[in-house]
């Protein structure tokens, strides 16, 4: 039987406000004078992650709880302009929004309006239920009615990944996450001991493969057969904004994995795609697409 989706994406839905600042951190002044300027656009996590799987030819839905007000239109227009099949489940306290402050070599710092969630807040079960049995895959954010998801994704049979981003190894609220799941991505970033933290992922959750992602570093894979350092792919523009970086990385990994390669092919092709992301602006909202990808790789001069 063929599935409708290759992917389901659940959460990560929202709106950042981009703020181009001279310097992280931001030293205290009274006022800054802000160029290019300050604006509002769609496109966190899971929108990041649904735009990578399509723009790389992934049949791909996204699944998430959004406002009834300005900023869910920005949304809403952001999956229609794009053509990427979007369900909404209304969110109560309005549509989430971010702030990141963006550096000139790159470097954000996200602000995160945490007051939009409820401990409520839900996808319907039956919803949930009949997106993942005409998907393949699910790729699942780590917001709180996502967690709830989970145990409806495996028993309908999905494989399921998911990106605990600056995790520190040690909150327990991202343990349903980076246990529950097939394949696990996180960001090396406030990891003490990164190996552990992968090792103890492996061991206790049912992942057959960790991913730290570690900006320039590259990133580390890690399998029953060990660890692997991934080099990092050097963009063929400028490097102008890290956000979206380890969406897209994800994407270009789980199209991999859902194409058959094999996973080392998978993170080379995870490590094209967050090189590419880092060279589209804060304010815009693009992806490589599956020619370019397979291009990027074919070609040895795009990689160190």
């Amino acid at each position: 039987m063929t599935s409708e989706y290759d992917v389901l994406v659940l959460g990560g839905a929202g709106v950042d406000t981009i703020v181009y600042v001279p310097e992280l951190p931001l030293p205290y002044a009274d006022s800054y004078m802000i160029r290019p300027g300050i604006e509002a656009r769609a496109g966190q996590t899971g929108d990041f992650v649904a735009l990578g799987l399509s723009s790389l030819g992934l049949r791909t839905h996204h699944l998430d709880m959004i406002g009834d007000d300005p900023y869910g239109d920005l949304v809403r227009a952001f999956h229609r302009d794009r053509g990427i099949d979007f369900t909404e489940v209304p969110l109560p306290g309005g549509t989430k929004r971010a702030v990141n402050l963006v550096s000139p070599d790159g470097r954000r710092l996200s602000l995160y309006d945490d007051s939009r969630s409820r401990e409520s807040d839900r996808l319907p079960e039956e919803l949930v239920r009949s997106l993942a049995a005409a998907s393949r895959h699910a790729h699942v954010s780590i917001t709180h009615p996502c967690a709830f998801a989970l145990p409806l994704l495996r028993e309908a049979g999905l494989t399921i990944s998911t990106d605990l981003h600056n995790w520190d190894g040690e909150n327990p609220y991202h343990e349903p996450f980076a246990y529950g799941a097939d394949i696990v991505f996180v960001s090396a970033t406030a990891l003490a001991d990164k190996e552990k933290t992968m090792r103890r992922i492996l061991e206790r959750g049912r992942a057959e493969a960790v991913v730290a992602t570690a900006g320039a570093e590259g990133a580390y894979l890690l399998t029953a057969d060990g660890l692997a350092h991934i080099p990092a792919v050097t963009p063929r523009a400028p490097v102008v904004d890290s956000n979206g970086a380890g969406d897209a990385f994800a994407a270009g990994f789980l199209f991999g994995r859902l194409t058959g390669e094999d996973l080392d092919r998978c993170a080379l092709y995870g490590s094209v795609a967050g090189a590419y992301a880092c060279t589209v602006p804060a304010t815009g909202s693009d992806a490589i697409d599956r020619a370019g990808l397979l291009r990027e790789v074919a070609e040895p001069t795009s990689r160190p």
